[in-house]
């Protein structure tokens, strides 16, 4: 039987998708966009909401975010200035998935964390 040949462009397109999933999937993305959902927030605002992020991490998400297109990052002429950050058109349709995403966890949590005690435990039993 003739084996099927693979899509000429299969592969960079798989590169594409997985470089960009790799990246809005990301759990500190995630909490910056969910954070940002609301409207524009300072940095250090976006800090204290973020439970455990650093500053390096923070800093490098909000500009991974903004090469893309998906954060707006706004200069207030104030001494000290002051910086802001918003999600753009780009960012807010990202937020319609990861917020679902968050909403999935949340609501079967407690359902995946049980079903990982049993296989442990199936798993410790059978050793």
């Amino acid at each position: 039987m003739p084996t099927a040949k693979p899509h000429p462009h299969a592969q960079p397109a798989c590169r594409a998708v997985s470089e960009v999933l790799s990246r809005v999937g990301d759990k500190w993305t995630v909490l910056v966009v969910k954070a940002l959902v609301d409207g524009p927030r300072r940095f250090n605002d976006l800090k204290r909401d973020i439970g455990g992020i650093s500053q390096q991490m923070l800093t490098r998400t909000l500009r991974t975010l903004e090469r893309d297109g998906m954060v707006a990052r706004t200069v207030h002429p104030t001494i000290p200035p002051s910086v802001e950050y918003t999600l753009t058109d780009l960012g807010l349709s990202l937020s319609i998935p990861v917020l679902a995403l968050a909403d999935w966890t949340f609501a079967n949590l407690d359902c995946i964390h049980a079903n990982r005690e049993a296989y442990d435990a199936a798993l410790a039993a059978a050793a």
